[in-house]
């Protein structure tokens, strides 16, 4: 069976996005044996899906899997799904959708990983058991998000001193009451981790804006800051599994 697949992200206008993006389709084309990858757009800039689905049709395929590449089971999710399902009364190729990238062991390993390098990088040789760890998430209206980052942060909770989490925008804590509550536990390093799947404007900008006068305000001991999530072994692996899910 000649098998296509096409990631459907957010959008982003940052370069990097579009970067991130074509090296996880080339890395899920090589491990997981496509014919192609794609990718498109939910929103903020082209490729947007009626483009990505028109390039994936136009592939000689039996099958197109659709992975919604949200970090959050919310109404981006639903919107993204609902859009590109509209294409398949026309289409001759049977469209397989997947499970968003949300509930799953392979994240609570990514940011796993994402602490010990920003551990490594510091040269710290704190055991987990004396490191306190804060995950900043977008922020969602859609309580199945919260759900989301909340079973990554139970996880972690195994692991490490105290876990806690905050939230850009839309819900609380925000980030400054995020680091008050970090603060009150009186942390000897506090890791910062930016759950987001792309380097864009949250990443480059937004956050910051929110979290340094947070840090200057509360004055933590030491603070150190992860990688987003990016385009990492272990999401192309995750990627490959949803889609093993819905195509067995």
């Amino acid at each position: 069976m000649k098998r296509g697949l096409l990631l459907i992200d957010r959008g982003s206008k940052e370069r990097e996005a579009g970067e991130e993006l074509e090296t996880i389709c080339k890395e899920v084309k090589k491990k997981g044996g496509y014919v192609f990858v794609e990718y498109c757009f939910l929103e903020v800039t082209p490729p947007y899906i009626e483009d990505g689905i028109k390039k994936c049709l136009k592939n000689d395929i039996d099958s197109l899997t659709i992975v919604p590449y949200f970090l959050y089971p919310g109404k981006k999710v639903k919107a993204a799904v609902t859009e590109v399902m509209k294409y398949q009364a026309t289409a001759d190729v049977k469209f397989l959708v997947t499970k968003p990238m949300s509930m799953h062991m392979t994240l609570v390993k990514l940011v796993e990983n994402r602490i010990k390098s920003a551990l490594k990088k510091d040269g710290s040789s704190l055991t987990n058991d004396k490191i306190d760890v804060l995950v900043i998430g977008h922020g969602s209206k859609d309580p199945n998000a919260k759900i989301s980052i909340k079973y990554v942060v139970d996880e972690l909770r195994h692991s490490y001193r105290n876990v806690d989490h905050c939230f850009l925008e839309i819900e609380e804590p925000n980030i400054e009451q995020g680091i008050q509550i970090c603060k009150e536990r009186n942390p000897e390093v506090l890791v910062v981790v930016f759950y987001f799947l792309h380097e864009g404007a949250h990443v480059k900008t937004d956050i910051n804006a929110d979290l340094k006068p947070a840090l200057e305000k509360y004055k933590l001991k030491k603070v150190l800051i992860t990688q987003h999530i990016g385009a990492d072994e272990k999401m192309i692996d995750l990627i490959i599994e949803r889609a093993n899910e819905v195509e067995s």
